[in-house]
């Protein structure tokens, strides 16, 4: 299926603007957006009896849709829970009497967890979160989670108040869950497009502020934190303990090291006590992986499988790069020691996690940092770099850090042309003073984030902690880079100890192009479809995105010129359900 005939299908109005796709662990990497409801009334004396034709609306998924594997996506997302038993336990988590709740709802739909409202008489309020059957690993992450928040808080973060929880789903309500403090304010991600540039450099001030205050606090080792008691309960030991001998460093909850099968593997996720153990053992865990369920595979993004000529990638070449990468991994620590200490951040530090609030005079303060399921322990430099959801690196004025301003000639451009301009400088001015404010208030994390090389180890990291999915050209690429910039990347000294012919080099690069820009035909393909990560859509628009997934098809097989290459675009086209089972 070429590229370019999907590409030339594409020059239709945009209904919505998202971001781009990644391939690797799909719709767990993602936040989808939320669902807030009303509260359910419950009668007088009845507080646990729900109508059972309401039950599924607790169950299931119910905030969207998506256009690929909508029913697989929906029962990875199914729990079937005891409400009653949930709820007498969330009372006694604050001291409550089952007779005081008031209202039970659903509150809000994540990538791995559902949140439920539960108010009480005196119009207390709480949150009740468990997590989605595919969210992995169950114990660990709502341990970790647990003690992450309450380490924090403690702290000085603006945390909520975790009132009770259980890891394991041996209680009365049939589940994991965790209930918690409910923070009132506003979700930043409901007035982010509204606030003025002066609200956005203060609410950028202040995560920069909060940011520098957590990873100001010092760990003996790598890994997610825990209480000790939960740890002992599953890992027969205590971890490795902090000052405050409650908490313990114990086994990372980061997801790549735990996804599909990955979890049945007998791999060390840590604690880590050194940094270069910290480098190598997701990497360990992949190459584990690889050599007990490793079979070839097409490459799971079907738009990138023309660029191998559809034919099935065997896992020996990516064993190859992940050992490439072992022989080049201690090299990779910097020489600023204070950049290998252990710190922690927030795993996905995005509009929709953040809670805002007026204060007294009108300004925009945040109280509320939430979801902390999957945060790690690393050294430092491989947590550094601006949030996802806050960068604009692939834009050269953000890159070289130079104050963005607004065109000259504005006003004579039309309304399209003022619109484009005025996002690209909002992306800019968010950039520009994210990276500013880290530099006031965060010295060591400016300092990780302005190294040159800094990125590159991140890249080479990532890359060889990520599930293999029929792909190894993003870590071969970025060993390529390491070889090629060596020795500023290691300072000097000992030579490189990976080689690559030039002519292998020059194969790599050419497919490199060629996926990147299948990668912008099916970002193309999202932008005019309307759908989000993996196929999702808002419930209300599945129909008319269902419409226009099937239109694009039936044009592009109308515009090919023989029998075979209709025969690839219908067997491999990027829309339609697919089987998973081989890529977990």
């Amino acid at each position: 299926m070429s590229a370019r005939l999907v590409f030339n299908l594409l020059a239709v109005p945009v209904s919505q603007s998202l971001r781009r796709p990644r391939s690797s662990l799909r719709s767990l990497y993602f936040s989808f957006p939320t669902s807030i409801s009303t509260p359910t009334r419950w009668p007088p004396r009845r507080a646990f009896s729900i109508m059972a034709h309401s039950r599924n609306d607790f169950f299931d998924y119910t905030s969207g849709r998506w256009i690929i594997n909508d029913a697989l996506r929906h029962a990875e997302r199914r729990r079937v829970f005891n409400v009653d038993g949930l709820c007498r336990l969330a009372a006694q988590s604050v001291n409550r009497s089952p007779d005081d709740i008031d209202g039970f709802a659903k509150l809000a739909e994540g990538g791995f967890n559902r949140t439920f409202l539960i108010t009480m008489r005196g119009g207390f309020q709480m949150v009740a979160r468990i997590p989605y059957p595919a969210t992995v690993p169950k114990y660990y992450a709502v341990a970790s989670e647990v003690a992450t928040m309450a380490l924090l808080r403690s702290s000085g973060l603006p945390i909520p108040k975790v009132y009770g929880y259980s890891p394991a789903p041996d209680n009365a309500a049939k589940t994991e869950y965790i209930f918690m403090e409910f923070v009132r304010g506003t979700k930043l991600s409901d007035v982010w497009l509204d606030l003025g540039e002066r609200e956005i450099i203060s609410v950028l001030r202040q995560l920069a502020q909060l940011e520098s205050k957590m990873m100001s606090i010092s760990f003996p080792a790598g890994g997610s934190l825990y209480y000790a008691q939960d740890l002992e309960k599953v890992a027969g030991g205590p971890g490795i303990p902090l000052e405050d001998e409650r908490f313990c460093v114990g086994p990372e909850t980061r997801l790549p090291l735990w996804y599909g099968r990955r979890s049945q593997l007998d791999v060390d996720r840590g604690p880590y006590k050194r940094t270069e153990a910290a480098l190598v053992r997701a990497a360990h865990k992949e190459l584990a992986y690889l050599k007990q369920f490793g079979q070839p595979l097409l490459p799971f993004q079907r738009m990138r499988r023309e660029g191998y000529r559809y034919q099935e990638q065997s896992p020996s070449d990516h064993i190859e790069n992940l050992d490439r990468y072992l022989l080049i991994a201690p090299s990779l620590v910097p020489r600023d020691p204070a950049l290998g200490h252990f710190r922690i951040r927030h795993p996905d530090l995005q509009q929709n996690n953040i809670v805002i609030s007026r204060s007294p005079d009108s300004n925009w303060q945040v109280v509320g940092l939430f979801d902390w399921q999957h945060a790690s322990i690393l050294p430092l430099f491989l947590l550094a770099g601006v949030p996802e959801r806050l960068q604009n690196y692939d834009d050269p004025i953000s890159q070289s850090m130079t104050r963005p301003s607004l065109p000259e000639n504005l006003d004579d451009l039309d309304e399209t042309e003022q619109t484009r301009a005025k996002e690209l400088y909002r992306r800019r001015l968010v950039h520009y003073h994210y990276v500013k404010n880290t530099e006031d208030c965060n010295e060591l994390h400016y300092a990780a984030l302005t190294d040159p090389m800094g990125m590159l180890r991140r890249r080479l990291f990532y890359y060889a902690s990520d599930p293999w999915e029929g792909e190894a050209l993003a870590l071969k690429v970025a060993l390529i880079e390491a070889t090629e910039n060596w020795g500023t990347l290691t300072g000097g000294g000992a030579p490189c100890p990976v080689v690559f012919d030039s002519e292998d080099v020059r194969e790599t690069m050419k497919l490199d192009e060629v996926q990147r820009k299948a990668d912008e035909t099916l970002e193309a393909c999202q932008d005019m479809i309307g759908f989000g990560p993996e196929g999702w859509v808002p419930t209300e628009h599945y129909e008319e995105a269902m419409t226009r997934s099937k239109q694009v098809k039936e044009d592009t097989l109308a515009m090919t010129m023989s029998a075979e290459e209709r025969a690839e675009i219908t067997a491999h086209w990027p829309l339609d359900d697919m089987d998973e089972e081989k890529y977990t």
